[in-house]
Formats: C-alpha cells, structure tokens, sequence
C-alpha cells in the first residue's frame, strides 16, 4: 500500500482551472485534472440496459485512462481527496464518475462546491466540505439516459425514412419545430395595408410645431382604423376642415429599472445582440474568464463567478463592493437607497446559485485589458458594466401626453390625436449600460420635447402627414431569441442552450442568414416526420414537463427510474407504429432510363437528387436539373462591391460559389465567399473564416486578412483546449489537437463547432 503524504488531492475539471486555484490554496494541496468527464455510456452502443431498470453502462474512454490513472496514483497517497468540480448537476455527475473510475471509495474523499475562484470562496468552501449530492447525481443520470434513448431510436428512423448522418434529439428537436412553425408563419403571413396620419400642429407664438397621431374618436373612446388610402383621403379632408384645441396634458416623471445580472440565457442573448457572439463562442469564453487567467504579478485569477446559472442573485458581499464602487465613481446620487434583489422567473431556477457576475467589481476591465485576448476582454467588459448597473440608481424620464381634439366644421364625430414624448431627467444606470435590444424591439424615447401646452389652448393645422403601411410577418428567430423563447417555454437548462444552437446548425437543419436562423429544406423535411410519428416527443409542453420531473428527481422528489420509464414506453410504442412510414421521397413524371418506372426526388449527403422508384432493385439516378439551376441563381447579399459599391451576389463557378458583383458585366469586382465557421480568432478575436488555396484546397484563416495573417489547415472548434485555453482543430475525424500546447485527445460531443458544410 502506497505510503500518504501530507497533502491532500484536490481534482477539478481543467488545467486552467487548476493553475488558479494552486495560486489559492498554495503546495498544501496537490492538485490534478480530470479534463472533463471521465467516464460516459459507450459511443457506437446504446449502453443502456432497457430490461434492468434502464442501468446505465459507463466505460473510461481511452483518452482518459491516463488522467485516471494519474488520479487513482495521486489518491493513494493523499490524506484525503477533495472532489472541487463545477458547481451544478454536470459538476456532481462528474464528481461520481470520478470516485467510480478512479476507485476513490476506499479513500475518504469530500465535495466542495464554489461559485467564484477567489481566495475567500475556496476557502469557505473547504471549510464546508459535504458528500456528493446522489439526487443531483441521479437528475444528470435521467437526462444523459433519455437523450441517449431518443438519439438512438430516432436517428435510425432519420436514416431510413430520409438519409443516413441525420440525427434527433430530445432537446434540440423541439428547437428546430419552433423554428419550422416560425418559418412557416412567415412565409404564410398575408400582408395587411394599414395608414396612420400624424398632423402637424402650431401653438400659436410657440414655434416650431409639434406632430400628434390620429389615435381614434374623442367621444367614442375608439381606435380609428384606416384600411385604404381612399379612407385615407376621406378623414384627411375632415381633419384639414377641423379646428383643434388641447383637451389635456398629463406630465409624469418615470423610472426605468436596469436588468438583473446576468445569466446564462442573458448572457447569451446580449453577447448576441452587442457582440455578434454565438451562443457556443459566448460560454466557451465565458469559461475562461471563470476558470481563470494569467494577470501578471497576480497569476491565474478567476475574474467571473460560474457562468452555467439561472439564477439572478448576487452574494451580499458582492453588492455592498458595488455599492462602494458606484459611490466613488459615480457619486451617492447614482445609489438607490438600499441593495437591489433580482428573482428570476425561470421554471426550475435554482436560487441557491449566483448570477454571473466579476468576482472584483474593482477588477476594471481596462485594467486587466492587456492581460486579456480581445473577445475576452470584451466578454468581461459586458459581465462587469451589467453587475455594476444592476445596482445602481434607476434612470429618470419625463413623460408629457397630450390629447387633443380635432372637430370638423362639417360636424359628426370629434377626432383624437395624441402627441407624447419621453426625454431623459436623468441618466442612473443608463451612464453605465443600456441593455441591447432584438430585432422586433424599438425605443420609445421621443425624439424632441414638445412645446409648453395648457388645457384649451388653440392650435393651427400646419400639415398632414398620411402614410402607408404594411403588417409584417413574425420575425425569425435569431440565436438571442430563440435562447429566450426556448427559457420562457421551461425548455432545457443553462448547460443545453449553446449545444441546442450548435447541433441543428451542424446537422444542416437550420442555417444563419445574416443573423436570422431559417430551417433548411432539409430541416423542414426532418421536422415533419418527426411531427407526424412522434408529436408527443418534439410537443414543447411535453418537453417541459419532462425538464420538470428532471427538477424533481434534483430535489429528491421522485427517483428517475419511473421518469424513464415514462418517457420510454410510448417512445417504443410510436416506433412500432411508424415502423411502416414510406422513405420519404416526391413523386415526379419522369421515367428511369435504365429500367422504365417512375423517379423519385430523394435526399443525399449533398441535397435532393432523382432517384429510380425501384430502388434498391434499380440503382439508376442522376442530379434534379433544378436544384443545379437554383445553384446556380445569383443570391442577393448584404456585401458593398470593393471597386464600385453596388451590392454583391453569390455566384456559383467551376470552383464552386463566389462573391461578385451585381453589375457584372459592366463591373468585374469579385472576391471569395467566406464561410464562418463560428470560432473567434485566437490572435485578433474576429471570425476564422474558410477559405480556398489556389489549388483548392480548404484552410481556414481570419477574416481581417491582411491585418490578421492567422491561417490553420485543420477545421477549427470553438471549445477551448482543456489544458491551456487555446486553440482546437480536428486533427482526425474525431480527434482534436491544440495549436499552442502539446494537448491532443478525442473531440468531444459537445466541442464540435458549426463550421464548414462539408462537417
């Protein structure tokens, strides 16, 4: 038996996370990594025993048996083990699969959690250690074993009723219906003309005039709706008749309250709207800034609390230092007058947690500037002005309505306007932050006051101002909103979101347009099945009552056997049923050349294709003409022309598509289509673009070319390295290595980026 030592084994999940607290907690403790999960149910198995209570199979892929080892080796000799993994359901799980593989029973070994790596809350931390939590263990168990039950039962069905490579997932396939119902509601919405008229008004010595809207009818307290343009003509030549006087004027100053702290899901949401990060980019650097940089003389530091979080509130401590900090900087006016406390309505958000926030409110950002990679220091630079706004003092708006009413000279009905405007009394948290907005989401500040108006005063009709307008369709859901969607719904948890996004990219089911996500046709096609086989199993009620029983089995409400159970039976059930389903194919007119019957479109690896009917009998098929004739249709982008400034399109060529310019031929102006392969220059911090070589060969490099000289030949992941923070790129079909340490290992589930089309 191995002789111990002195020192106790501490074991995390990262390098990173290690180096920093070793800066903590100094030579006492020896500290190891596990890089991860060390133990997960078989790759190209079910491993899943369905007859023994669905029993989980769990094996140490070969990558990790090393750090295993190195593990059960540093354990043997150590006083004692102490499990310091993140603090959720993920970090718990880990925990066990650590004290399973690396033979820890034996070995007394505790739990310590901490939200933030700073010296005060590892310390508290080990002050406290506790046993591994088994109802967290056994919550994390349920939703692995589900999700591994649904991927390998219904991808087969994918495979044979459309095309093998294609995937469903518990989770990610209820994203995608939402996005397939959203587009389908765009593509049905019928427009609906509409008018308003604005009059332009004068008070008399009280220059220049005011606009008023036509909100409706004074005595009738009804809205004034204008379908046409003859309408239109029809109340402009009663309002231009009309006299008009101030029926009211109502002042009132207004609070606007800043946003919570935040968390994951409004993380990811702002760091889409603000820094065109995608969701996978924003929680891989987020984990660094957690797990812990180099900061010169200080040496690796946690500079944000744990980012997988749903809840808002922040550690009292953490309030009075911002509290301190707004008073010096700011002044005591920019104070409310105590501490502000968030809750967080978020189905099954666990307030025992903390907001993502800086662990030092007086870390500044510019300070740690030149420590920090560019997307870094951005990232942090959010985190920190959100938790510093969330405490400080609301802005100020007065808000002036006035109503006004417009009585023809003809007589009949008395029309009312309404002029109101909001102008900034004073800043508050607004000096700081001003939340980002979505696409569908507008300001209302007015854009200059209003003059000084009185009950009774008379006013002069200066112009009219009737417009046109349209009803507009829904609009599409972006990353930021379909995150916010998928949250409001009790649809998946903090860890889900980033690999929801991630996964129907990669699988081709939806794509970015600009920063829209459309479903493919593709996607559309995946969808319906699915709909049609198996509501229930992509129905976002029933996906939200599944995360509920999750979050009872976590609060030891229920065991998660039964949960399974439950969610197995009428899965097996819907595919005996739809067992019998047709391929899913079209029918056309054509007949095959090689033996007669009809063809069929069919789906392939590179999209739709005519098929022979009597496949596998007759093998014969051959390109749809007009799927080549949509290639090779010029697409409309938002590119400037470099030579002209017209708009460019894509082209597709011998060499496959390309940007040129719409006035072709008059104008020749051409240049590479740059594929983003969602991943953040590790030199600049801007998009690792795909590119072509003069022999046509695929790398990848930045997009800020000649800037931005950093190339690889290898695809690119957007996970960071385990060990060093840097950058990953496949180095085989599921092995990865690093490009600043030595690192290599097995890619894994949830590392692969949304990149290039060929996957």
């Amino acid at each position: 038996m191995a002789k111990r030592s002195g020192k106790s084994l501490v074991v995390v999940e990262s390098p990173a996370k290690a180096r920093t607290i070793a800066n903590i907690l100094g030579n006492q403790f020896d500290i190891k990594a596990s890089v991860g999960h060390v133990r997960d149910l078989p790759k190209r198995e079910l491993g899943v025993d369905v007859e023994a209570e669905f029993a989980p199979r769990y094996v140490v892929p070969p990558e990790k048996r090393k750090a295993v080892k190195d593990i059960k080796d540093a354990a043997a000799k150590a006083a004692a083990v102490y499990l310091a993994t993140d603090p959720d359901r993920e970090g718990e799980a880990i925990a066990w699969h650590l004290v399973e593989a690396a033979g820890l029973k034996g070995v007394p070994h505790r739990r310590v959690v901490f939200h933030e790596i700073t010296p005060e809350s590892v310390r508290r931390a080990f002050d406290k250690p506790r046993e591994i939590d088994m109802q967290l263990v056994d919550a994390q168990q349920a939703r692995r074993i589900l999700d591994r039950l649904m991927g390998y039962r219904l991808s087969p069905f994918l495979w044979k009723k459309v095309r093998r490579g294609l995937s469903a997932g518990r989770v990610q396939s209820v994203a995608l219906r939402l996005l397939v119902e959203r587009e389908r509601d765009v593509q049905g919405f019928v427009a609906q003309e509409y008018w308003t008229i604005e009059a332009e008004l004068e008070k008399e010595g009280a220059a220049p005039g005011f606009r008023a809207k036509l909100a409706g009818y004074a005595a009738r307290k009804q809205k004034v709706e204008i379908p046409n343009e003859t309408e239109a003509e029809r109340l402009g030549a009663l309002l231009r008749s009309a006299g008009y006087r101030v029926l009211s004027v109502q002042k009132k100053r207004q609070a606007r309250k800043p946003a919570a702290p935040f968390i994951t899901s409004t993380l990811q949401q702002e760091a889409s709207r603000r820094l065109n990060l995608s969701a996978r980019q924003t929680m891989a650097i987020a984990q660094q800034l957690y797990e812990g940089l180099a900061l010169g003389p200080e040496g690796e530091v946690g500079l944000i609390t744990y980012m997988r979080t749903d809840s808002t509130h922040a550690a009292e401590s953490a309030k009075r230092e911002a509290r301190s900090y707004i008073a010096d900087r700011f002044g005591k006016e920019f104070l409310p007058a105590s501490p502000r406390e968030y809750r967080k309505k978020v189905k099954g958000a666990q307030e025992a947690h903390e907001a993502i926030r800086p662990t030092s409110i007086r870390r500044e950002p510019d300070a740690v500037r030149r420590y920090l990679k560019p997307e870094q220091y951005r990232l942090y630079s959010l985190i920190w002005e959100r938790m510093l706004a969330s405490q400080m003092a609301d802005a100020l708006y007065d808000v002036v309505t006035v109503e006004i009413e417009a009585r023809p000279e003809t007589g009949g009905d008395v029309f009312l306007l309404r002029a109101t405007n909001s102008q900034m009394a004073f800043a508050g948290y607004r000096q700081l932050y001003v939340e980002g907005r979505d696409e569908d989401e507008e300001e209302a500040e007015g854009k200059k006051p209003l003059p000084e108006l009185a009950e009774g005063d008379p006013l002069r009709l200066m112009e009219l101002f009737p417009e046109q307008h349209f009803t507009e369709p829904p609009p599409r859901f972006t990353e930021a909103t379909l995150v916010k969607a998928l949250e409001e719904k009790g649809i998946g948890r903090p860890s889900t979101y980033a690999p929801i996004l991630a996964t129907i990219q990669e699988r081709h089911y939806a794509e970015k347009d600009g920063r829209q996500l459309r479903p493919t046709d593709l996607g559309m096609v995946v969808n319906d099945l699915l709909v049609e086989h198996f509501p229930n199993f992509v129905d976002v009620d029933f996906t939200a009552a599944m995360e509920q029983e999750l979050d009872d089995i976590a609060q030891g409400a229920r065991p998660w056997q039964p949960v399974v159970h439950h969610f197995y039976r009428p899965l097996e059930e819907a595919l005996s049923a739809a067992s019998e389903a047709p391929a899913v194919h079209q029918e056309t007119e054509e007949k095959c050349d090689a033996c007669g019957r009809p063809m069929v479109i069919r789906w392939g690896r590179r999209g739709r294709f005519l098929s022979c009917s009597g496949f596998p009998e007759c093998r014969n098929s051959k390109p749809l003409e007009g799927e080549e004739a949509a290639a090779r249709e010029p697409e409309p982008t938002d590119e400037k022309c470099d030579e002209c400034g017209a708009p460019m399109v894509i082209r597709t060529g011998r060499f496959g598509r390309f940007l040129a310019c719409s006035r072709y031929p008059e104008c020749r102006g051409r240049k590479p289509l740059q594929t983003k392969t969602g991943v953040a220059c590790p030199v600049c911090g801007g998009d690792i673009v795909e590119k072509r070589s003069r022999k046509g060969r695929f790398f990848y490099g930045c997009a800020s070319y000649p800037k931005c000289n950093f190339t690889v030949w290898s695809r690119p992941l957007a996970t960071p390295c385990p060990r060093c923070g840097g950058l990953l790129t496949v180095e085989k079909e599921s092995r990865a290595k690093c490009n600043q340490c030595s690192w290599r290992g097995e890619v894994p589930e949830e590392a692969v980026a949304s990149t290039s089309p060929r996957g």
